[in-house]
């Protein structure tokens, strides 16, 4: 199968998967859980890899995965992200990367991001992006060594 080929079948199966597992995947219509968190604001994190940009997400479109909902802004992202939310889903829960690598959870700005190796890190400050990206094997090595002491740690507040 040619890679066009591949990749018409698969855009399209995430098409068909969305239509009729929508219902199941994101409970059509029904708003998130109460008192669950909602990761990125409600930013759509497969926004990030798609439009290589956020995008605000909509209530009708939700996935709980780990401690978090995501919000997506259509059917068909919210069944790319059910499909592999190891893909999709933002380091150490949506927290901001550079805050779990000096030891604390802290709420991001959904728009001070940065994708390295495949993997979507949020972060607190806008002015800290150029730093992370620098180096950012020594952020993602720090936080990686302190993210299971955190994960169940209160959540900072900004």
């Amino acid at each position: 199968m040619s890679s066009i080929s591949r990749r018409i079948f698969l855009s399209h199966s995430v098409v068909i998967a969305a239509t009729f597992l929508g219902p199941a995947l994101g409970k059509a219509n029904a708003p998130p859980p109460a008192g669950r968190r909602v990761a990125l604001s409600g930013y759509d994190p497969v926004s990030y890899f798609t439009d290589g940009q956020p995008q605000k997400g909509s209530d009708a479109f939700w996935f709980a995965f780990d401690d978090a909902v995501y919000l997506f802004r259509s059917a068909e992202h919210q069944a790319m992200f059910a499909a592999d939310p190891e893909r999709y889903a933002p380091q150490y829960d949506g927290f901001c990367a550079a805050g779990v690598s000096k030891g604390y959870k802290v709420e991001p700005d959904p728009e001070a991001w940065v994708i390295a190796n495949g993997r979507l890190y949020v972060l607190m400050l806008k002015e800290r992006v150029p730093d992370f990206q620098r180096d950012t094997a020594a952020f993602v090595d720090k936080a990686d060594a302190n993210w299971p002491a955190l994960r169940d740690a209160p959540i900072r507040p900004r």
